[in-house]
């Protein structure tokens, strides 16, 4: 599945040249617009030349409205170079990413819970912190956690947090292999090192 090839070769992908017009109409009443999330979680118009943080959209209002409504792109128009999609109301708004589309960017507490902010969203957008349940990749060095179903049901951490957390593993299998426990708040977790597959070798099978 498309997904899991990023986990195992985020930074291999190409994106194929693919023309289009940001707010081009192909249907009456259609806006199409084309987005591209870095890895840090930072969203932008497609073809911005300078992809930064001056350019990025920074408005929380904007950024909640966009991702709450991103998912697979289930249509037939760019489906390949834009895997996904988020629609406002009669516009498509096509996404490709550097490496997954949902980018936690902070640890937060709301409510006495441990929370994982993603998208810049802070309180506005989080999944619950689940300590057992972060990945790393000693090949490229970067970390997973389980996201949403709707976004694919994993998230990339980003690097800026992935390095603080990154102490907290411990590797009783070798620092050529995933870490097999993560001390967090003195409690030391054992990984479940499994649970993205299973994610995704269930939904396979469904589909099949």
């Amino acid at each position: 599945m498309l997904l899991l090839r990023r986990i195992f070769s985020p930074t291999a992908q190409i994106c194929r040249r693919v023309a289009y017009v940001q707010g081009q109409s192909p249907a009456p009443k259609i806006r199409e617009y084309f987005y591209y999330i870095d890895h840090e979680g930072m969203l932008f118009l497609d073809d911005a030349r300078i992809k930064n943080f001056t350019s990025c959209f920074k408005e929380k209002q904007f950024l909640e409205f966009f991702f709450k409504r991103l998912k697979l792109n289930d249509t037939d128009r760019y489906r390949d170079e834009f895997p996904f999609l988020s629609i406002c109301g009669r516009e498509r708004n096509f996404i490709r990413c550097d490496d997954l589309p949902i980018v936690f960017t902070h640890v937060v507490k709301i409510d006495s819970e441990d929370r994982l902010a993603y998208a810049h969203g802070y309180d506005k957008m989080s999944v619950p912190w689940q300590p057992d349940r972060i990945c790393m990749f000693p090949d490229t060095g970067r970390v997973y956690h389980p996201a949403p179903e709707r976004y694919g049901s994993i998230g990339l951490v980003r690097s800026k947090l992935a390095i603080e957390l990154s102490s907290s593993f411990t590797f009783q299998n070798g620092e050529d292999r995933p870490p097999t426990h993560f001390r967090w708040k003195e409690h030391n977790y054992e990984l479940d090192q499994d649970w993205w597959k299973e994610t995704y070798i269930g939904k396979r099978s469904q589909q099949d």
